[in-house]
This record gives C-alpha cells, sequence and structure tokens, in this order.
C-alpha cells in the first residue's frame, strides 16, 4: 500500500532538507520547496497527504496558502513565534496542528501520524456507516452446493492476492456478495469496500461520482469533491455491471489500472489510486470487445482473474437454505415465526426462476405478507413472475477439443434441464424418448442431481 506523501514548504534550506530526509527515513514520500511560489506549483500537480507548513515565508504568510488549500489537506503550521494568537488564527484557517520551532522530532513523527489517522478517520466515517447497516441486514452467501462451492474455492484463492477479478453470473444471482467476500478476506479488509452501480448515473455524473471533480468543472460544481476512488483509499472499489460504462470512462479506467493513477474531472493532478477494482456484469464481455462495444485492452485487464455465479436453477439444491435464511433476516413482519410447508418448498425448487436469488428474496418477503397471521406459508401464498421472461432455446457448443458424441449428447442434455427447470418428463418429451430412457441419460451423465423434486410439477 502507498506510503503518503508529505510537503514540506520550509525557507530554511538546511531545516527543509533535514524534514525531508528524516520523514523518508521513517516511512513517507517527502517534498520540500522554499516558499508559497513553488508550493502553489507543487499542488497544482500534485496532492500531497498532508503539508508541513512555515507560518512565515519569504512571499508571503502561511495562513494565505491555509486559506488558498481549505479544508482538503490537512496542514500542520511550524512557527518560530509560538502565541496564542498564532495558534487560534492557525486553527480558524483550517490548520489541523500547530507545532512552535524548534521542532521536537518525536513530537513531529507522532503529530503527523496523529492527523493521517484523524484525516482518514473522517474520510471513512459514510463509509463505514454503510458497513455496519449492510451487516445489520446480515448479507451474506447462503448455500453448500459444489457449484456455489465452487465459487468460494475461487474466493478463497484471489482474496489475498491484490489482482483485479471479475465476477460474471445473470443478474440477481449475487455478484456484490461474492465481491464483498473478496474484500472480506483479503489484506484490505479493514479498509473501505466501496460499490457503485455503473449502469445507474449519466456519463458525466459516473465519471464525478467515480473520479470526483474539481471545483468550477461544470455547472453547479461549487467545491471540489472527492470520488469513489478516493473513498476506497487501500481498500476495493466494486463496480457492479462494468459493460454499462461509456467508451470515455472505459479509457480513464483502463489508465486507473495500468498506472494506478487518476485525474478528478477538470483536474490537472494525477493522484495515486491505492485500490483494489473488483468488476461485474451480466454480458459477455468478452463477446463485446469483438464487436467492438467494450474496450478489448480493458477487458483483458478486468479478466486477469475471472468468477463466474451459477443460476439459482443449476443450484436448486441451495434453495431450502436460502429461503429459510430470509425468513430469519427479514426485517419486517417478526411477531410470529414463519415456516414453509413441504409442498410449497417443492414448487419453489422446481420453478425456474428467472431473476435468481433476487426474485426468490421478492417471492419469500411476499409470502410472508400474504400469509398473514398463520405460521405456515402455504402454497397459496406463493406469486410467481406473470410475464416470465421467454427465452429462446440456443444451444452452443464450446469446448477447446473436437468433442466426442457423447460429450454432446451430455452437453445438449443439460442445456434441456434447463430450459425446462430439471422437469424429467418435458426433458423426455423434446429428446422423443421414454421417461426410463430419459433416467438412465441422466444417470449416464451424471445429471440426475439437476431433476426437480416434483419432476412432473407445473412451474
Amino acid at each position: 500500500m502507498t506510503n503518503p506523501t508529505i510537503l514540506i514548504v520550509e525557507d530554511d534550506s538546511v531545516l527543509n532538507q533535514f524534514l525531508v530526509q528524516t520523514l523518508q527515513k521513517i516511512k513517507y514520500r517527502a517534498e520540500g520547496v522554499n516558499c508559497l511560489a513553488e508550493a502553489r506549483n507543487f499542488l497544482a500537480k500534485h496532492e500531497p497527504a498532508l503539508i508541513l507548513l512555515d507560518s512565515r515565508l519569504p512571499d508571503g504568510t502561511g495562513i494565505d496558502l491555509l486559506k488558498e488549500i481549505g479544508n482538503g489537506i490537512p496542514v500542520v503550521l511550524l512557527t518560530a513565534y509560538g502565541s496564542v494568537r498564532d495558534a487560534v488564527n492557525a486553527m480558524k484557517a483550517g490548520a489541523a496542528e500547530y507545532l512552535v520551532k524548534p521542532v521536537n522530532l518525536d513530537e513531529l513523527e507522532v503529530t503527523i501520524q496523529r492527523v493521517l489517522e484523524t484525516a482518514t478517520l473522517r474520510q471513512d466515517y459514510q463509509f463505514c456507516k454503510a458497513q455496519l447497516q449492510d451487516r445489520r441486514q446480515s448479507k451474506h452467501m447462503v448455500g453448500n452446493s459444489k457449484a456455489i462451492g465452487k465459487v468460494h474455492e475461487l474466493i478463497r484463492a484471489v482474496a489475498p492476492t491484490d489482482m483485479t477479478v471479475l465476477i460474471q453470473g445473470e443478474s440477481g444471482t449475487g455478484k456484490e456478495l461474492v465481491a464483498a467476500e473478496i474484500h472480506k478476506h483479503s489484506e484490505r479488509v479493514n479498509r473501505n469496500f466501496v460499490a457503485l452501480d455503473c449502469c445507474s448515473l449519466q456519463e458525466k455524473l459516473f465519471e464525478s461520482e467515480l473520479f470526483g471533480h474539481e471545483k468550477g468543472s461544470f455547472t453547479g460544481a461549487d467545491r471540489q469533491k472527492k470520488g469513489l476512488i478516493e473513498g476506497a483509499e487501500n481498500g476495493t472499489l466494486f463496480l457492479d455491471e462494468i459493460g454499462e460504462i461509456e467508451a470515455p470512462i472505459q479509457a480513464k479506467l483502463l489508465r486507473v489500472l495500468e498506472t494506478s493513477t487518476f485525474r478528478r474531472l477538470g483536474g490537472t493532478k494525477d493522484l495515486v489510486a491505492d485500490v483494489r477494482i473488483v468488476a461485474a456484469t451480466n454480458c459477455d464481455l468478452e463477446q463485446m470487445s469483438l464487436n467492438g462495444g467494450f474496450r478489448p485492452d480493458l477487458f483483458y485487464r478486468l479478466s486477469a482473474f475471472v468468477i463466474t455465479i451459477p443460476p439459482l436453477r443449476e443450484r436448486r439444491e441451495d434453495i431450502p437454505d436460502i429461503v429459510q435464511n430470509f425468513l430469519q433476516n427479514h426485517s419486517f413482519s417478526r411477531r410470529i415465526n414463519k415456516t414453509v410447508t413441504s409442498t410449497t418448498m417443492k414448487q419453489l425448487i422446481a420453478y425456474h426462476w428467472p431473476g435468481n436469488v433476487r426474485e426468490l428474496k421478492n417471492v419469500v418477503e411476499r409470502a410472508i405478507i400474504l400469509s398473514g397471521d398463520k405460521p405456515n406459508i402455504r402454497p397459496e401464498n406463493l406469486t410467481f413472475s406473470s410475464s416470465p421472461i421467454k427465452r429462446n432455446f440456443r444451444c452452443e457448443l464450446s469446448f477447446d477439443h473436437e468433442p466426442t458424441l457423447e460429450e454432446i449428447e451430455g452437453y445438449y442434455l443439460k442445456s434441456l434441464l434447463n430450459k425446462y427447470s430439471g422437469h424429467r418428463s418435458k426433458v423426455a418429451k423434446a429428446l422423443g424418448v421414454s421417461e426410463r430412457n430419459t433416467y438412465r441419460l441422466l444417470k449416464k451423465h451424471g445429471l440426475s442431481n439437476m431433476v426437480t423434486p416434483l419432476g412432473e410439477a407445473t412451474q
């Protein structure tokens, strides 16, 4: 993680160089200038984490620079003329601390550490509130199926690294939960997990939200605003539906991934981005990159490590656990402990769930309300989509070798099971064979677990 940069503005060249060398020996990146003009030139191109500022300089006072900076960068004022009045004026102008020369180096080190920690806590406050809210809602991945187990294995493998991760999956499968799990098991867990929905904002607003903006960069920008990249400093930035971002933003995001630097909207400073990026999409980014809808170089950067979340219909055995989790952790109607009857559960397992876990959550919560004061949720309390998504059946072969006839047979059989939500009789009808022969085919290809418990149930 990046060491903070400290700017030293001190006209005594000997003291300036001594402070630079001392701070560099500790752990900081230090730069020294001798006057306000040099400080302004440096600040026009860079943004340090903290400024050590002499109160009296050849071309003005430290208070002058303090007023220009505002509250954007914490400042520790140094002076050889200590007085209560000077201290009060410095604090009013925005100084974080006030030290009198000659400076005790131990005191200076402690002061710098305290000021930087305070600035970090201030930046993290809103994000920490959001994290606590998420924890209160008990959001976590649920399920013990082989399919979701594979996802957990990939999370555990990649989380301790700083590698960029691309999460693929249909809408409603829980891509943000996977991203949060990656952050939770990473070395960045004690810093912010910041999420941004890439399709919820227009291009300019999205750019401002992600990168921040400078004062006057557009109409209404009356002050500087730091973006979510800075809010996620030393943490994780989750970009949901990354396939929706416009080409100009793609180019800027690529720069962040390649150089770890960025600029605020309307800014000229190169700022350091010490942030891990996790992206998610329900689109085929590889195909989009081939068709010109997404930058190929950005796709290759994002897809350094890919995690694909299976749709709910491919892990039906997890549905009882997920339903139980929703029953225990919903945020309303807690007067009665609800249970789901076996017949109701069979219908939930048999349904094809085009909206995946998100749709299941909506169905369960609606059933809790419709069941009223009754402890059991029955089939009549379930309300499935009245206008299900119509999907044309396509069976595309995708092998890294020339497949055998048996492999093609198994692939096609699995496709039919997905289409008909595990209904064996419907699969048998599509194949033009008996249910007994279908059963033998399922057993032959190890697909018996994809058949729903109802078998003949209506979706």
